[in-house]
């Protein structure tokens, strides 16, 4: 969770401002030589071997957790360090790198950018035409339907076109198969630890469903599979991501277990039993197993004069209970309280002030009771300063590259895993391993180590 949200010169062309507002979602860049070195590389590989020699890209890498990639019409690359450490090989990271070129290539972000600015247009124009609600929703959902499935045909042709120009390159074209398939896996062991996927995909999702995007790159795959073009570069890929940041960076505030904590700012919390916590960019999201009770944690921007009760019935939030504020005091800070309702949803609110920042909680019940009113005041009084010790001890988890000894297994291996959950699903993700496949004696292995 960040700080404060970034602040964009008005001089800057609009490319810059894009570029901007994605460091400042992603975290900022991630300053990795080694990494940058592979990276580049591979990204000339890639080019000469595309029909367009010509274009020149630049790959940024982002200091975030999450597993994505991205391109802008400018050539401009984005491919965050969790996609990097879930990748196993060149090859699988030279699939990513190469559709995201193919979209460039094929002018798919220009359009989607275009077709963006035309579903903005028809939303308004519809939402003027009246009060018949039943046109209204059927309009909308048209333009969705039409923009989703423009976007999954994107899809699909980009994965042809990044296939052949990595196999061209001489990379098995298999790469992006493997790696189509540890993101279903990994997407997959993070809904399991969440009960509720927050990225589910149903029909109207701008990417197809990873299992038809597998069978489409292993049939595209077959075509071009032979001895020259099936380099891996397993070893190689290893080394360049060893060390290498693994999951939250505590600069932005990290989460273990149940616990908040953000040595920058010099806080932690903790969240109810059966919680689960996902820090994100713009905030700290809850969701307890069941998917019955939420919440949400954000910094917000309240002017020193104005008291946190006042913040709190100033209109942000619909159907606040006025009468419900109660002025409070949290471990020595000044705080506040007010209830609201939505239509499914019973809200606590809570606004804490902490040196010149204010920070809100936001606890969301599907039924107003006992135990979700004690959860919400649990989490809010655990609130309170990081000591000195906490702050020095605080530090990033790692991708560790170890050669498999004589007598390991996956098992003991996985043992050997600091500060992740499931970690022999986790070890077995991140090394390409199914259910039944071991480890051999001598090969290199990731693990994550705190």
């Amino acid at each position: 969770m960040s700080a404060k949200p970034a602040r964009l010169a008005a001089q800057q062309s609009p490319t810059e401002r894009e570029h901007e507002r994605i460091l400042a979602s992603y975290g900022g860049a991630y300053d990795d030589p080694r990494l940058e070195n592979l990276i580049t590389k591979t990204v000339n590989r890639l080019v000469a071997a595309s029909d367009r020699p010509d274009l020149s890209y630049k790959v940024t890498i982002l200091n975030s957790g999450a597993v994505n990639a991205f391109a802008l019409p400018t050539g401009q690359l984005y491919v965050t360090r969790g996609l990097i450490a879930l990748a196993s090989d060149t090859s699988e990271l030279s699939s990513v790198l190469s559709h995201e070129m193919a979209h460039v290539l094929a002018k798919h972000a220009a359009i989607r950018e275009d077709q963006a600015k035309r579903a903005a247009l028809v939303t308004r124009v519809v939402k003027e035409m009246g009060n018949d609600p039943d046109i209204t929703a059927l309009a909308l959902a048209k333009t969705k339907l039409t923009m989703a499935s423009f976007s999954r045909s994107q899809e699909f042709e980009a994965d042809g076109i990044g296939v052949g120009i990595s196999a061209r390159a001489h990379f098995d074209p298999f790469g992006a198969a493997r790696f189509l398939t540890a993101m279903e896996r990994n997407a997959a062991l993070k809904a399991g630890r969440t009960s509720i996927d927050p990225r589910s995909q149903d029909f109207l999702s701008s990417h197809p469903a990873t299992p038809e995007r597998v069978q489409n790159a292993q049939a595209i795959a077959r075509q071009f599979s032979s001895p020259q073009n099936s380099e891996r570069d397993h070893d190689a890929y290893l080394a360049a991501i060893d060390n290498l940041v693994y999951g939250e960076d505590p600069s932005e505030g990290f989460v273990r277990g149940r616990r908040f904590l953000h040595p920058k700012l010099g806080f932690t919390f903790q969240a109810p039993n059966g919680y689960t916590l996902d820090n994100t960019a713009q905030a700290v999201i809850g969701v307890r197993n069941g998917g019955d009770q939420a919440m949400r944690f954000d910094v917000v921007r309240v002017p020193a004069e104005q008291s946190l009760g006042d913040y709190l019935n100033s209109g942000w939030m619909e159907n606040v209970d006025k009468a419900s504020t109660e002025q409070l005091t949290i471990n020595g800070f000044p705080a506040a309280s007010v209830t609201a309702r939505g239509d499914q949803w019973q809200f606590r609110v809570y606004a804490l002030r902490f040196g010149s920042d204010v920070y809100r909680f936001i606890f969301a019940s599907r039924q107003k009771n006992l135990e979700s009113e004690q959860n919400a005041k649990d989490t809010i009084k655990s609130f309170r300063r990081l000591t000195l010790e906490e702050i020095q001890a605080a530090r990033p988890l790692r991708i560790k590259i170890v050669a498999v000894q004589s007598g390991d297994t996956v098992e003991s291996l996985s043992r050997r895993m600091g500060g992740v959950d499931h970690p022999e699903q986790r070890f077995r993700m991140l090394n390409g391993l199914d259910a039944t496949g071991k480890v051999k004696p001598g090969e290199q292995v990731k693990i994550v180590v705190d």
